[in-house]
């Protein structure tokens, strides 16, 4: 029962994902939790307070002006008496309102009021997920370290396709346990830090440069270093992927931004750097959108040297990672080229792959690997994204187990 003695408080909004609530809650309880609901209105035309109820062995709060809870300031309370706030499904609608701070019914109030960790399991139609205002009110709540898992991809209730779903049930329950159960596996009482996506340099205020990358290979470690039990941070660019589940977030931008980012997660024992930084960025990006000429035949962009982020941190004396790996992202002589980067960069393994139109990797779900480290190199067999994390994930905690966390 890894969340024996554990509370948490679980608000429910309106979405078709309320369906999935009763199996969460019952997941919850089989793990030990103390479980208690806040429902909004909405969420109440999808479940019944009595299910959830009956489920949890607890009352369901569903009303801020409720003359017996209120009396004792029944918010605050709620807000302040539980171990982990979860909202699921976090519809668009309360994303917005915690992102801004809202406070017009029960939820948002115990939202605003609480200083307990928050993590929220968005569930919405896939335009809405996608639409910049839910993309910014993410980011906001990302940086204020709201966690998150999921959406998931797949079909909805409204016949659409894509990112929007609400993580399943067990899903949601493992985030939970990473964020409140005492960690297991090799990696356990290990810190990793891992890097993802692009990094996006500004010309003006609309348009940027930025390398080809979805981010699945970074999100992909470091889901399968936090499932051998490590604490991981992912410092990632603008992708589209959901947040890995028990994974600590920090959105970022720029080359500039994350290498901020990178040397505020340390110390840690690993640092993966998967991230495909874009290597120059504009000297000056200008305040206003550079408008074109009529006749002009052209127009010059002046390039500075991007910071070296692999080379920087495996170039730390005190404060370095015991164990620092890159990526080399080739399109031709791919074992040679990464061979001579793992000497340049000073990073202890380099895992190099061809990234070249025909290989198909950027955007892709498969990857092949040839991993170089002091010892040799050797070439891993063609797989899923997924089995390269998790087999990096595997030789990390090997590596890693005979020396003390």
């Amino acid at each position: 029962m890894p969340l024996q003695g554990r509370r948490v408080l679980l608000i429910v909004t309106g979405g078709i994902a309320a369906c999935k609530v009763p199996e969460l809650v019952r997941l919850l309880r089989k793990a030990g939790a103390a479980v208690r609901c806040v429902m909004t209105e909405a969420a109440q035309e999808f479940v019944t307070p009595l299910t959830l109820s009956a489920l949890s062995e607890d009352k369901v709060y569903t009303d801020l002006f409720s003359l017996t809870d209120e009396a004792e300031m029944g918010h605050i309370e709620l807000s302040r008496d539980a171990d982990l706030l979860v909202v699921a499904p976090a519809t668009a609608n309360v994303l917005a309102r915690l992102a801004h701070g809202l406070a017009d019914d029960l939820a948002s109030t115990v939202l605003l009021a609480t200083d307990t960790e928050v993590l929220v399991a968005p569930a919405m139609n896939v335009r809405m997920w996608e639409h910049p205002a839910t993309q910014a009110n993410m980011k906001t709540l990302r940086a204020r370290g709201v966690q998150v898992v999921g959406p998931d991809e797949g079909d909805m209730a409204c016949g659409e396709y894509g990112f929007g779903r609400m993580a399943e049930p067990a899903a949601i329950l493992k985030a939970i346990e990473s964020r409140l159960g005492a960690p297991t596996g090799p990696l356990a009482g290990r810190r990793a830090l891992v890097t993802s996506g692009p990094t996006h340099e500004p010309i003006d205020p609309v348009r940027y440069i930025a390398n080809r990358s979805s981010g699945k290979q970074g999100h992909a470690i470091a889901a399968a270093l936090a499932a051998l039990g490590a604490d991981v941070t992912l410092v990632t660019g603008p992708v589209t992927l959901p947040d890995p589940p028990g994974v600590r977030v920090v959105p970022i931008e720029s080359a500039h931004d994350m290498l901020t980012a990178c040397r505020a997660a340390l110390p840690v024992d690993a640092a993966v750097f998967a991230a495909a930084v874009a290597d120059w960025r504009v000297a000056s990006s200008a305040d206003q959108k550079l408008k074109k000429t009529p006749g002009e035949a052209g127009a010059a962009l002046e390039l500075v040297e991007n910071p070296d982020i692999l080379a920087t941190v495996a170039g730390l004396g005190e404060g370095r990672p015991s164990l620092v790996v890159g990526f080399a992202a080739e399109t031709e002589h791919v074992v040679d080229h990464a061979r001579a980067k793992r000497a340049r960069k000073g990073c202890d393994w380099i895992l190099a792959n061809d990234v070249s139109a025909a290989a198909g990797t950027f955007g892709g779900d498969l990857n092949t690997v040839h991993l170089i480290t002091s010892e040799g190199e050797e070439s891993w067999p063609p797989g899923s994204k997924a089995d390269v994390a998790a087999r990096l994930a595997r030789r990390i905690a090997d590596t890693l187990g005979a020396a003390s966390p």
